[in-house]
């Protein structure tokens, strides 16, 4: 696991990703996580100033690797992909669309470029443009979702590109590692447990949904709007199917959903909010450092891989 090719290529102790929360990721969370040996990434979603200032914090908690995760469709991109240059950032995550048109640009400033891919397809086209990686995300996961999922997914994108590829969606214990590593992934990437770190600066509100949700407490909504999203089930999500079922325009299902995250994520409105996690929720019970997130991760995977080995 330590000598896997995503350690090796990134200079980090442990394949383990920390996945990036729009409104939570920050560098409270990525320090964290970098420091303990995984690899903290935080969201490059926003103002660019307020990315800035997440990095250079970040850069005076830890001297470890970090990554920033950058949102394609996002207004502001050009200036974004300018930034994590700026910066020196040394990983950039992507994610809603295609990467190509910065990936010279990244190279030359020694970025390592690390898309996240619902298809192997996409993850075709990514290995061509010269991403160093890829993330294979299931459709298990928390937020914006794809059709595939995880286990589906991953062995057949392993079988057809020769890059890194890093599992994510479904995945919060060492068991989940594992199977990954069996399906040919060499690293993973988690964010529903990392949300609820104690490094987290998420309200707590929503860490306690996150804790106390059961195996079927998430469902997805979007489905109609083309954008699924994966959410713990509440009234806003109650009221957004009733308007789906009932064939309510693309605006109306914005206007609800608008703001809904922050609503959940800062005010702490875990009835009316946006509650994003990913079907593995109902295996969160508890609220940990990120040291000793990743410590029970890697101790999981080894009795695992042992118990392997004794049959």
């Amino acid at each position: 696991m330590k000598n896997s090719k995503i350690t090796e290529l990134l200079n980090i102790k442990y394949p383990i990703f920390q996945g990036a929360m729009a409104w939570i990721s920050d560098a409270d969370l990525a320090a964290a996580v970098s420091e303990a040996g995984g690899l903290g990434i935080i969201s490059g979603y926003g103002l660019v100033e307020v990315i800035r200032e997440q990095i250079r914090r970040a850069k005076e908690k830890t001297n470890k690797p970090f990554g920033v995760n950058i949102m394609l469709m996002s207004d502001n991109i050009d200036e974004i992909a300018n930034l994590v240059c700026e910066e020196k950032v040394e990983v950039v995550t992507t994610g809603a669309g295609s990467p190509g048109k910065y990936i010279d640009m990244w190279k030359e400033h020694n970025i390592k470029v690390i898309p996240v891919i619902p298809s192997v397809a996409i993850a075709k086209k990514m290995e061509k443009l010269g991403a160093d990686a890829v993330i294979v995300e299931g459709m298990e996961s928390g937020g914006h979702i794809g059709k595939l999922t995880t286990m589906s997914l991953l062995p057949q994108v392993v079988d057809n590109v020769n890059i890194p590829v890093i599992a994510a969606g479904g995945i919060a214990d060492g068991r989940g590692i594992a199977a990954s590593f069996m399906l040919g992934a060499c690293g993973v990437q988690i964010g529903t447990r990392f949300l609820v770190s104690k490094e987290c600066n998420v309200h707590q509100n929503y860490k306690d949904k996150v804790i106390s949700s059961k195996d079927t407490d998430s469902e997805v909504t979007g489905m109609s709007t083309g954008h699924p999203i994966r959410v713990l089930k509440n009234n806003l999500t109650r009221e957004y199917q009733k308007l789906e079922k009932s064939g309510a325009s693309i605006e109306e299902l914005e206007t609800i959903g608008k703001g809904a995250l922050k609503k959940a994520v800062v005010d702490g409105d875990v009835v009316n909010g946006s509650v994003m996690a990913g079907q593995i929720a109902g295996l969160v019970n508890k609220e940990q450092t990120c040291e000793e997130i990743i410590n029970e991760l890697v101790d999981g995977f080894y009795e695992c891989i042992n118990s392997i080995k004794k049959l």
